[in-house]
């Protein structure tokens, strides 16, 4: 009983009692009944709600928000219809994917109720029916998915779940909205089976990485050693940089091998020779020859 009917009620009962003891035992009985039709006849629906009501076993009306009345006796209220956005948890466990693989998956339906009177006519239970379709549903859906599918197209699974349970329950008057896989559980022997994969993955994407950069270093060198083979006095210059790079560290001992001294230019050579000799004070930078063993 909703509140304004309440009141009513309870003001009529106490007018009653109020006449009883004041005016007449037969007009107070009168405030009774009136305040008993009023309690089986006044109906108030809230804004989300639709009362389904059937005069005497026949579809009357369905009634939406505000307060209505009904006649006692020959009509009844069947059921309330609340239309508002619900959620149902459902799940599969154990359900086997088209490449025979066992998953554990969760999912969530928002759905609504858009025609009162189908979702009380056309089945038993509403809730308990979207819940065994959604589950069904979900199984013929993992039956016939790949588990790469699975795991990475969730958007398309979810839309392919939509598609097929909103199918089945639009004849009862119920909208899906959008179903939403949450969780796809694997074995864990599969689990570290498909780690130990990812992980071969990575290296032998490493690998080739490595290999690709090693072919470009390479190639660079060749196209420097032709380079240099073309200008002897390029390859001088970089090697006045090298002796210079190196003197830049103090406290160290540089041999140069006399190959590469014998074969700079005189100009050249001296000038390597006093820039190692005046950058490294302690060291001492002396063309090393073989020794004659002649």
């Amino acid at each position: 009983m909703n509140t304004i009917t309440s009141f009513l009620v309870l003001v009529l009962m106490l007018l009653g009692l109020a006449v009883g003891n004041w005016v007449s035992l037969y007009l107070a009985l009168a405030f009774f009944i009136v305040a008993v039709i009023v309690a089986m006849s006044l109906k108030m629906a809230n804004t989300w709600q639709k009362f389904v009501i059937l005069r005497m076993g026949k579809l009357q009306s369905v009634k939406g928000a505000g307060l209505f009345v009904i006649i006692p006796i020959l009509d009844n209220v069947i059921a309330i219809i609340d239309e508002r956005i619900q959620t149902t948890g459902f799940n599969a466990e154990q359900a086997l994917t088209r490449d025979t693989v066992p998953v554990n998956v969760d999912a969530i339906i928002f759905w609504h109720v858009h025609d009162a009177e189908k979702a009380a006519l056309a089945i038993t239970n509403y809730r308990s029916a979207i819940d065994q379709v959604a589950q069904t549903s979900l199984r013929e859906m993992i039956g016939s998915s790949m588990l790469a599918a699975l795991l990475s197209d969730r958007k398309d699974a979810d839309e392919r779940l939509k598609n097929e349970i909103g199918a089945k329950t639009l004849p009862w008057g119920i909208t899906v909205g959008s179903v939403e896989i949450r969780d796809v559980a694997l074995p864990e022997a599969l689990q570290d089976a498909m780690s130990r994969q990812a992980q071969a993955e990575r290296e032998k994407q490493a690998r080739v990485i490595l290999g690709s950069a090693e072919a470009a270093i390479a190639g660079k060198f060749v196209e420097a050693a032709e380079i240099y083979a073309g200008h002897p006095a390029a390859l001088q210059l970089r090697a006045m940089n090298i002796i210079y790079e190196t003197t830049k560290e103090r406290g160290a001992t540089i041999l140069i091998p006399s190959s590469m001294v014998d074969s700079m230019d005189p100009s050249v050579k001296s000038l390597a020779l006093s820039l190692a000799t005046k950058e490294m004070p302690f060291p001492e930078v002396a063309p090393h020859k073989a020794a004659d063993t002649g």
